[in-house]
């Protein structure tokens, strides 16, 4: 469903304050100050959805807006945008960085943190709306990339000329097809942000990707398909990537996997009130076989499954 927002359609003297509704209505919470003398303020919006993308035109006047912890804490939702600027000029503040993003540059900001744009005079954009669990833990290890300025040659105009061509589809698309794009998409930004060179001083570490990694698997280590390929693919690194991130740490990424998983075991074991089978309590722990669970539930703690569950018991009896 496509939406348009021209502020030419309300009076003078009301444009601004129209202006400020809709960017708040349509994109996140934001506030904007005029930075020009001028009595009427044109802008206009115009948004339609690509699968789980939210495709936006944008037309304004200079200003100056943020998005600080005041706008934060009253979201309800958080998403990831992806501003490419067509006309005009926008000054970024994120964080600790200040870029200049210029006509075919682009830039990747994240909503669950403060920035700022100051638009220069009159200005256009495209911005793309992704949601945020879809890019968070793959942009994990390039978050410095965030809010900076990204031009249109090398691996940055996979991004813009995606963004040039997506943003012309329709929006009725089969959903198969319209998804399929939208990860095309996803992955270009990804791409990108990797190949990008960071603020000054700037590499990106092992330990926020591995941290990132790490979270992944606590939330899916019930998955008995979790391993090296799935989380590779995860984060659209290597699997030696993936294993390079644990070197030095005294532990692999797979013994890692096992020790979440175990652990997760004896803690539903040391309840008195489990019910759970030995073979429900390894499916749900990630393991495909229960006597390999049992196995290895063993060699870890030097106690059987069966054998914890009745010491428990008999604890409480």
């Amino acid at each position: 469903m496509m939406g348009l927002w021209d502020g030419t359609d309300v009076p003078t003297r009301e444009q601004f304050d129209y202006w400020q509704d809709v960017i708040c209505r349509e994109f996140v919470p934001l506030s904007a100050v005029k930075t020009d003398e001028i009595t009427g303020f044109a802008s206009k919006v115009e948004t339609s959805a690509l699968g789980s993308l939210n495709r936006a035109s944008i037309m304004s006047k200079a200003q100056i807006t943020r998005r600080s912890s005041r706008e934060i804490a009253v979201s309800d939702h958080a998403y990831f945008f992806v501003n490419l600027q067509l006309a005009g000029q926008c000054l970024a503040r994120v964080g600790g960085t200040c870029s200049v993003v210029a006509p075919g540059d682009f830039m990747v900001v994240d909503t669950t943190e403060p920035y700022e744009f100051e638009f220069k005079g009159d200005w256009r954009m495209l911005s793309f709306r992704v949601q945020h669990a879809s890019l968070a833990h793959r942009l994990a290890a390039f978050r410095t990339r965030l809010g900076t300025s990204i031009g249109s040659t090398g691996a940055g105009a996979a991004v813009t000329s995606l963004m040039t061509s997506l943003s012309s589809l329709p929006d009725d698309l089969p959903p198969a097809s319209a998804e399929a794009l939208v990860q095309a998409f996803e992955s270009a930004v990804i791409g990108t942000l990797a190949a990008a060179p960071g603020p000054a001083g700037d590499s990106i570490g092992t330990t926020p990707l591995r941290a990132a990694v790490m979270e992944f698997v606590r939330r899916n280590y019930g998955d008995p398909g979790l391993g090296v390929d799935l989380v590779s693919r995860a984060f659209s690194i290597s699997p030696r990537t993936l294993h390079t991130l644990f070197e030095g740490t005294g532990i692999s990424f797979a013994k890692m996997v096992r020790q979440l998983r175990l652990q997760h075991a004896f803690d539903v074991l040391s309840d008195p009130s489990c019910s759970l089978s030995v073979t429900e309590l390894a499916r749900i722990c990630g393991f495909y076989d229960p006597s390999s669970f049992s196995r290895a539930f063993r060699r870890h703690f030097d106690v059987s499954p069966l054998e914890l569950r009745r010491a428990r018991a008999a604890q409480t009896a």
